[in-house]
């Protein structure tokens, strides 16, 4: 982030504070004096979740795809998706005398799960052991996805303020705008995505060896006894 930000500085597109001095010109008093203030407006939802039994493990295995251990099973999945809208605006001055514009950017981002869906293997009936288990595991796991929310929202909004400073941008003419949705689109979608993304290593660590060998214990051995039916020994909990 920190070279990213370098990197737009070194262009014609500067915050209000690079061009500060002892006195002001006559343009920069309008840009900061008149003109509304920069504003950075964040929201992050949730959309609930729902539970599906409707599917067998080993369509939840082949779902899952990706590289599994020998023997190893999908008996429940936690599926989401996150979202990111990051919406720009703001009024405008110009300067002919200058050939300089100014805009106080309003950025508003919208920090959203899609609706969170829970498999469960149709072996396990609701209400069996086995099934209060593994709801009880991807439950976890859809609780880390709606922990993560404000915890990026946080890290966005700090970054937004320290980036903007609540003052406007300045660029030759005709260029604010493009600059300003090019900064968007190159580095603070980027940014906001991979910070959403930290979520996946938080669930790669629910799925530690102590907890996949907990589950294979538990109920007395009903997901166990289970998996043998179908003649495939083992069993492995997502």
């Amino acid at each position: 982030m920190g070279a990213w930000r370098c990197l737009l500085l070194a262009m014609l597109l500067a915050c209000g504070s690079v061009a500060q001095a002892a006195e002001r010109t006559a343009f920069q008093v309008r840009c900061e004096d008149t003109i509304s203030k920069t504003v950075s407006v964040l929201s992050a939802r949730q959309n609930g979740y729902s539970v599906n039994t409707q599917l067998s493990y080993k369509a939840l295995t082949r779902m899952k795809g990706g590289m599994l251990p020998p023997n190893g099973f999908v008996l429940g999945l936690t599926k989401t998706e996150s979202r990111v809208q990051i919406g720009v605006d703001g009024p405008m001055l110009q300067d002919p005398a200058s050939g300089y514009e100014c805009v106080a950017p309003q950025i508003k981002v919208e920090l959203t799960y899609a609706p969170v869906r829970i498999y469960i293997g149709n072996e396990f009936p609701a209400g069996t052991c086995g099934y209060e288990v593994i709801l009880a595991h991807e439950m976890r796991h859809m609780q880390t996805y709606m922990d993560q929310l404000p915890k990026v929202e946080k890290v966005v909004r700090d970054a937004l303020a320290k980036r903007f400073e609540a003052k406007p941008l300045y660029a030759p003419a005709g260029t604010a705008r493009s600059a300003l949705t090019h900064e968007i689109d190159s580095g603070w979608m980027p940014f906001i995505k991979a910070e959403m993304g930290k979520v996946e290593l938080l669930q790669t660590q629910i799925d530690s060896p102590a907890e996949y060998a907990r589950l294979s214990k538990a109920c007395n051995g009903e997901i166990q006894n289970i998996l043998k039916k179908t003649r495939r020994p083992g069993g492995r909990i997502n």
